[in-house]
């Protein structure tokens, strides 16, 4: 979405010629983005590590580009090598990946604090050579703009067009609802947990994208109140938003989640539904400051049951805090503004 929707066809909507390349895609032109797939065949994540960046620096040399931008950090080494050719390069750190590191239940606790710091030595070597970095939060920023003087925040937060109006309220059931990808530390056992003797269901939409993590929700009790999509696309996630009346985003507290800004809680804000939300340091923010939700221990089950009940049995202090949560995203937390960063951002490196 980020890379594709925001950032590719708002470049292309003001003018610029921008090429997609993506490993192993179908090549075609969409949105005014000319897609370039590149085939690559590999068995392994090492193996696509070593061989996919390859693949794609030799393409992206053969398009001689005026500017090179890239998201994964397996690529910094050969946006250096781009850099070396002469090129400009921007690295999209979208994700803060030395505290991501610290938080990888595969990675064992002994290793995680040192390959973090490695990591983190590694990934700002090479940002101190390239042409600039684009970064997703202000903390991100931060750390980035002490190697790298030509950094910016480009917040990913949703485009409006591309999310539902507020539905009526009347028209609504007496439904949770969380979309995007399921795992232990987005909260699925929290947000099942408390549906044990609720009068609610739960809209989940989304794949589990752990191992038997989905075995051992389906066996806590509060799965019977489950409605599981499985993956939905834009329409399906569209209807169950519609139909819901409250939005789920409850992230556990591991450090790169403390800073974050997830799109989910603004997309639910979006859609003019209040919001039940960890304590974590940011989120607690925009959600406190403007009064779009009610902000809780996930670890606390009585906590959010009691939360739950309070937006169902109170509806037009749900509707309130939902419409706030509309016009925040409005005001404050569309793409609209974001885009016009990117924009100038990358006037300012063509002149």
């Amino acid at each position: 979405m980020r890379i594709f929707y925001k950032e590719c066809v708002s470049l292309a909507k003001h003018g610029f010629i921008v090429k997609l390349i993506v490993i192993n895609g179908e090549s075609e032109t969409l949105d005014g983005v000319e897609i370039i797939g590149v085939p690559c065949h590999f068995n392994s994540k090492l193996q696509r590590f070593v061989k996919a960046g390859k693949a794609a620096y030799e393409k992206a040399l053969q398009l001689n580009a005026a500017v090179y931008h890239f998201h994964d950090p397996e690529f910094l080494w050969y946006g250096y090598k781009l850099v070396q050719q002469g090129k400009k390069v921007i690295y999209d750190a979208h994700e803060d990946v030395p505290r991501q590191i610290l938080g990888k239940a595969w990675i064992p606790a002994i290793f995680r604090k040192p390959f973090s710091f490695l990591f983190e030595k590694f990934e700002n070597y090479f940002a101190t050579r390239l042409t600039g970095i684009v970064t997703v939060t202000d903390f991100i920023l931060e750390r980035f703009l002490k190697v790298n003087p030509n950094t910016i925040t480009v917040k990913n937060f949703p485009i409006l067009s591309m999310l539902p109006e507020p539905g009526n309220w009347e028209n609504k059931k007496d439904q949770l609802c969380y979309i995007g990808d399921i795992t232990r530390v987005r909260g699925i056992i929290e947000m099942v947990k408390p549906l044990e003797g609720l009068p609610v269901k739960l809209a989940l939409g989304g794949k589990f994208s752990q191992a038997g993590l989905r075995e051992e929700a389906t066996q806590l009790v509060g799965w019977q109140n489950v409605i599981e999509y499985g993956f939905v696309n834009r329409t399906q996630a569209k209807e169950m938003l519609e139909q819901s009346k409250i939005g789920l985003v409850l992230l556990h507290p591991i450090i790169n989640y403390q800073d974050a800004l997830p799109v989910k809680l603004f997309e639910f804000m979006a859609a003019g539904i209040p919001v039940i939300a960890s304590n974590l340091r940011l989120q607690k923010q925009i959600v406190k400051e403007n009064n779009c939700g009610i902000v809780v221990d996930i670890f606390n089950t009585e906590a959010v049951q009691e939360a739950i009940l309070f937006l169902m049995n109170n509806p037009e202090q749900a509707k309130a805090m939902g419409n706030n949560g509309r016009q925040a995203v409005e005001e404050k937390f569309s793409w609209g503004k974001e885009e016009e960063k990117l924009v100038d951002y990358y006037k300012n490196l063509i002149k």
